[in-house]
């Protein structure tokens, strides 16, 4: 159970014994019951209406909230997965391959952190080696080969940081995805379903049209992270999570992304299916309106989205 939801808990809890004992001795009518639920509608109103940045980074990270397996369960007619970079081997937290969405073709790159301890552990906790960048890349020219559109799902608490990542190239591997998905010449849809933290985000996040979950969280550093440096001190995060401007109306105030997409009330884990048809119906739409440009005309359009993010103010006096 997540904090902020403690107290909805409480009321249901409440409203579900009163209702138990009604049924015995008959104390409360109907419309009275009734009345009960309404204030629990207007409970949930309030809260979710109020949440902290920080809150929402807790139903990003909530263990039921739909995985990037699941979108591909339920968006894909069919699908099928490729294995391995053709360096060093394959790293499970990318899941990718071919996918068919109401009978459109997709290259679909997926960044996949498992939903129990041991997919967690299988998955490694949705943090990519160099090889999974390398094995993403591997499926993104693969589209570009046969003019394919790129679906990329983001979903990381950043790059594996451990030193065997490092030995194998994480930062160069992490370049070279952001270099080669500037020029690749197909449309790149990139979906934020959860967490999208740093370069380890990013290295699949360059493309041409960028959606957000409503409470999907898109930053340079985790909040727990950004504490421990600015303050030394991790208790600091909720402080943290509101000066990072990471939550999806503030990035798509920055320029950073395109579509949010609207979860139900509380967080997409409690009716996924709603959100899969958000997700679907932002996938066919940009894809549609992006098979209309020219390779060129896509490029520069890319170029000129990444080009103007940003901005900065010189406090330098001239003498």
């Amino acid at each position: 159970m997540l904090e902020h939801e403690r107290q909805i808990s409480d009321y249901k809890k409440s409203i579900a014994q009163l209702k138990d004992q009604n049924k015995v001795n008959g104390i409360l009518t109907d419309d009275e019951i009734i009345k009960l639920e309404k204030k629990l509608d207007l409970l949930k109103e309030q809260v979710y209406s109020q949440l902290t940045p920080w809150e929402r980074v807790t139903i990003c990270r909530h263990p039921d909230r739909p995985r990037s397996i699941d979108y591909i369960k339920n968006l894909c007619e069919s699908f099928t997965e490729i294995f391995g970079d053709r360096l060093f081997q394959d790293d499970h937290s990318i899941v990718a391959g071919l996918g068919v969405i109401d009978d459109e073709k997709f290259v679909i790159i997926a960044q996949e952190k498992g939903c129990d301890t041991e997919s967690r552990l299988y998955r490694n906790f949705g943090m990519p080696h160099p090889e999974g960048y390398r094995k993403a890349l591997r499926l993104m020219k693969l589209a570009a080969k046969f003019n394919l559109p790129v679906l990329s799902l983001l979903d990381t608490p950043g790059a594996f940081p451990g030193l065997a990542a490092e030995e194998r190239g994480q930062g160069s591997a992490i370049a070279t995805n952001l270099m080669e998905m500037a020029n690749l010449p197909t449309p790149i849809i990139v979906m934020l379903i959860g967490e999208g933290c740093s370069g380890g985000a990013l290295g699949m996040g360059v493309g041409d049209v960028i959606g957000m979950l409503e409470h999907a969280y898109y930053s340079v550093i985790a909040p727990e992270g950004c504490a421990s440096i600015l303050w030394r001190d991790t208790s600091k995060k909720e402080e943290a999570a509101a000066a990072l401007r990471m939550q999806a109306e503030d990035l798509l105030e920055f320029g950073v992304v395109d579509e949010i997409i609207r979860e139900p009330q509380g967080g997409a884990h409690y009716d996924p299916k709603v959100v899969y048809e958000g997700v679907k119906r932002f996938i066919l739409k940009q894809s549609k309106i992006l098979k209309k440009f020219s390779h060129e005309e896509l490029l520069e359009r890319r170029y000129q989205k990444f080009r103007k993010m940003g901005a900065y103010t010189s406090k330098t006096e001239l003498v």
